[in-house]
């Protein structure tokens, strides 16, 4: 979920001209470039944590506010549409208002939202506790990677600083579950956002005396129409498609909400194609790099980013998974994303990027396709652990090369504008893709509350998702150049790792 996890761009951005009157390096004169790469990771840290954390807690969630199975997937969705919908247009923000400020903003909607959420009485307070959350974290997340680049001078340095920031963040995801497991089983599902609240108060008092100001002078206005238009588009069909189970397709009251996002889609596209700083350059998708490695990163997103969410709730409500033994059942899957994402650079150098991908997708679709033969007293290895670990190293595989091949397509000053739209679209993709997988296993369910019934509704969505998956991997082998241009670098392996996770993390 992972990533969702992300300006965790996959590719640091590229570094503007400072204004004259801001300071060359986001860190002060008597803060050393450790202190400030540790702050900034801390930063990041608990944005990969919060999505993974929150896996385990939703049974206990549903239970205490009595919410439905539509409301427990916008527990996920409002964190992870409002992410991806505003997460280019922070990254923005960042360069025109200065890193240091909206880190300090993100940080502060982040751990405000989480106080709100953990004090939460009613459903809706906790999905708009949840929103703002992913508001603050697509505030945050461009920002760290930016002072961590700006803190440490080009060379060796810097690359150990970047693979620091990489390695925090797939340490957050891969934590999340058992962290989460430990929170609910100790004290409450509560305390899974609680816990940000402490933690990110001592980051703000570190950030605002150790971090000075930086920003790129260059002019331009924020997109806000665009991010909003966006965001409003993607809700308004999820929840459109979410209601499909309850009332059918032909319902107004689905019909309705499906016509208005794709209308506010539409309305997206336009203003993109007028503005004169568009939060989404449209030009940039006739590149065919970026146009065909975006599109299978939104396809194998849909599925990768509901694997999290069956995976807990059928470790829970069918097999009878404590919360701490379902965070610790997910541990090898976890792992086996940052192992994929380590081997994908030296399988690229050898059959090229298109290939890897193509087979990531089809070792991820073989695992989603073990996972929808589960039953409902399926034995752990071959339910949970060796499923799990070929869906998620597979998932692994395919997100560095997509991301590097997206990359390849656009000019060397677009690279971090690319890179961020290639973590959009995967979420964007998981978000959507989860409301159609959860209205199908709903759909199958058919109200039934038994193990058995949740469990034939939790493969289904797997069967759905292994289609998708076999689609996506025939769609790159067709579209997707063979290899990156030329001195394009290569995706660093955590950040893709997070991006798969970001869903439910």
């Amino acid at each position: 979920m992972t990533s969702m996890p992300e300006a965790t761009d996959a590719v640091p951005p590229p570094r503007r001209p400072l204004s004259p009157a801001s300071p060359v390096s986001p860190a002060s004169p008597s803060s050393p470039a450790w202190l400030v790469v540790a702050l900034a990771c801390a930063g990041q840290f608990l944005v990969v944590l919060d999505v993974s954390v929150v896996n385990v807690a939703l049974p206990s969630m549903r239970a205490e506010l009595g919410m439905g199975a539509a409301g427990l997937q916008w527990v996920v969705n409002a964190y992870a549409i409002s992410f991806a919908g505003f997460m280019l247009l922070g990254g923005r923000a960042g360069d025109l208002y200065g890193r240091k400020r909206m880190f300090l903003v993100g940080l502060a909607l982040f751990t405000v939202a989480s106080l709100a959420g953990g004090l939460a009485r009613d459903d809706w307070q906790l999905l708009l506790a949840r929103a703002v959350q992913g508001l603050g974290a697509a505030v945050l997340a461009p920002a760290t990677l930016t002072i961590v680049t700006a803190a440490v001078p080009e060379g060796a340095a810097r690359a150990r600083a970047i693979a620091t920031w990489t390695a925090v963040g797939a340490g957050g995801g891969a934590a999340g579950g058992l962290v989460g497991g430990v929170l609910v089983d100790l004290l409450s599902w509560r305390w899974v956002l609680l816990i940000n609240v402490p933690v990110g108060a001592v980051v703000l008092a570190g950030a605002l005396a150790r971090l000075t100001e930086s920003r790129a002078g260059d002019g331009r206005r924020l997109d806000l129409p665009g991010a909003l238009l966006v965001t409003a588009g993607l809700a308004t069909l999820a929840y459109g498609i979410s209601r499909t189970e309850a009332e059918g397709w032909t319902a107004a009251a689905v019909l309705v909400p499906l016509a208005a996002g794709l209308a506010l889609i539409a309305l997206f596209l336009a203003v993109e194609a007028r503005t004169a700083a568009p939060l989404m350059p449209l030009g940039l998708l006739r590149l065919r790099p970026v146009a065909s490695a975006n599109t299978a990163m939104f396809l194998t997103g849909s599925a990768m980013f509901c694997m999290w969410y069956f995976m807990t709730l059928y470790a829970q409500n069918a097999l009878g998974y404590t919360p701490l033994e379902a965070g610790l059942a997910l541990m090898p899957s976890s792992l086996a994303i940052v192992l994929g994402s380590k081997l994908a650079p030296r399988l690229m150098r050898a059959a090229g990027a298109r290939t890897v991908a193509a087979l990531g997708a089809l070792v991820a679709a073989a695992g989603f396709g073990w996972q929808s033969t589960m039953s409902a007293d399926g034995a752990y290895l071959t339910a949970i652990m060796l499923p799990g670990v070929l869906m998620m190293l597979g998932a692994g595989l395919s997100a560095t090369p997509l991301a590097a091949l997206a990359t390849s397509g656009a000019a060397p000053g677009e690279a971090g504008l690319v890179s961020g739209l290639v973590n959009t679209s995967r979420t964007m993709g998981g978000s959507l893709g989860l409301a159609v997988l959860s209205t199908v296993a709903a759909a199958r369910t058919d109200g039934r509350a038994t193990p058995e019934a949740l469990t034939e509704g939790y493969a289904l969505a797997f069967r759905t998702g292994t289609g998708v998956l076999l689609a996506a991997a025939a769609l790159m082998l067709v579209w997707l150049p063979r290899r990156p241009a030329t001195g394009t670098p290569v995706a660093e392996a955590p950040s893709a790792a997070e991006g798969s996770r970001t869903p439910v993390k």
